[in-house]
């Protein structure tokens, strides 16, 4: 494992560091809990704008999709460049991004698995910011078991008329694009016959629901799709062969959600919280002790994924360790607060952040904790892909998906 820049990476780490101190202001962290969320509409449609405002500054400036071939308007730079220039970012104030699901997820899928067309049509807006993209994958009956998905979809002509639900989709209210899954053959055993499709969310047949999440955000929302009709042309790779792309699509997400990066110090908030009158509790001093340690244990596990990257070696189960380590460890310290705050943390005042966003961050961890495959599923791979554990028992995997498992 690398702990230091190799001489190049220290130079692109600099020169990253001036172009953004030229672009942007530091910011300026308070020692606690951050991304809680934000509840007002208006203020998620401000962050929208700017996010967007930022990524065209990013893509003017060269130093979007920093591992994107130049040919689609990226940098063509490496994995481990791409890892430096996110750290240097979280330093400065500049919008999260809401394009995750579209310049992390859907863009490398589209790179893998895309056609010529589909990757001229939808990589540079993609980059540009014009366009952001959902994951329409979850539904009320298939989430862990992605496979299990009912969602169907009939070719008529040279269309595809999809109808079903999906759940859980970050960002559909104000998405333009969606990497959607349905099911185009219930003959085929579950994981043989998923399509992958891009869909337009502006198309006829579409309703979104916003989901009231225990946080006051609505960051999530319920999908429906009636007769909803897209065209043969947006089916990434072959018809019934969605599993194979959905898998690129995948482990990109886990990669995003445990190695997403902070310029907060997020055990210095802890202290500074217990030091209000519990830090000599002995108990609460032990529960401390190990957050400090699970968090250098996240920071070592970065360190391992992003010296896989900087070596040429694509991140396997290394994913999923990392993202089980940020799920366990956000499961630990949300007790943990709730411990240091006592009777306080059963009071939740929405109209000020400044005195619920620890209460905010105990209720938010669910998020992160299912999103992206739930910890079971993260022990599941790891069980068999890293130590070679028998696989668990699917008497559902080889029939058909039509008919009910024996």
């Amino acid at each position: 494992m690398d702990f230091e820049d190799t001489p190049d990476e220290a130079a692109f780490r600099a020169q990253a560091c001036s172009w953004l101190a030229e672009h942007a202001e530091l910011k300026v962290v308070a020692p606690g809990p951050q991304g809680v969320g934000d509840s007002d509409p208006e203020a998620e449609l401000l962050h929208v704008k700017r996010s967007k405002e930022w990524q065209r500054t990013l893509y003017e400036g060269g130093w979007a999709g920093i591992t994107w071939p130049r040919s689609f308007g990226g940098r063509g730079g490496t994995a481990v460049e791409a890892m430096i220039f996110a750290q240097e970012q979280a330093r400065f104030d500049v919008p999260g991004t809401v394009f995750a699901q579209g310049i992390g997820m859907a863009g490398p899928t589209l790179m893998a698995y895309g056609t010529p067309d589909q990757q001229d049509r939808f990589l540079p807006p993609m980059l540009r910011g014009d366009d952001v993209w959902c994951q329409l994958f979850s539904e009320p009956g298939s989430g862990s078991d992605l496979a299990s998905l009912s969602t169907r979809a009939d070719l008529d002509g040279d269309e595809y008329v999809v109808n079903g639900q999906k759940v859980w989709t970050s960002s559909a209210h104000f998405s333009d694009w969606g990497i959607l899954l349905a099911r185009t053959d219930f003959d085929a055993p579950k994981h043989k016959g998923i399509t992958y499709f891009l869909l337009d969310m502006r198309t006829p047949g579409i309703e979104i629901r916003p989901l009231r999440q225990a946080t006051a955000a609505s960051h999530f929302n319920e999908v429906f799709l009636n007769d909803v009709r897209i065209p043969a042309g947006n089916v990434v790779g072959a018809p019934n062969d969605g599993w194979r792309v959905t898998i690129t699509t995948l482990s990109n997400e886990r990669m995003f959600i445990g190695g997403a990066t902070s310029a907060s110090d997020p055990f210095a908030g802890l202290a500074a919280l217990a030091a209000g009158g519990r830090s000599r509790d002995p108990v609460l001093r032990q529960e401390l002790t190990q957050a400090y340690i699970r968090l250098q244990v996240i920071r070592y596990l970065s360190w391992r994924v992003q010296t896989a990257v900087s070596k040429g070696r694509q991140p396997g189960p290394e994913s999923s360790v990392l993202k089980l380590a940020v799920s366990r460890h956000q499961g630990r310290t949300g007790d943990l607060i709730m411990a240091i705050l006592g009777a306080e943390g059963t009071l939740l005042d929405y109209g000020d952040p400044a005195d619920y966003s620890w209460q905010l961050q105990f209720v938010s961890q669910w998020s992160s904790r299912i999103g992206g495959g739930t910890e079971q599923v993260q022990r599941n791979i790891i069980g068999e892909r890293v130590l070679g554990l028998p696989g668990e028992p699917r008497i559902d995997k080889d029939g058909s998906f039509r008919a009910p498992a024996r």
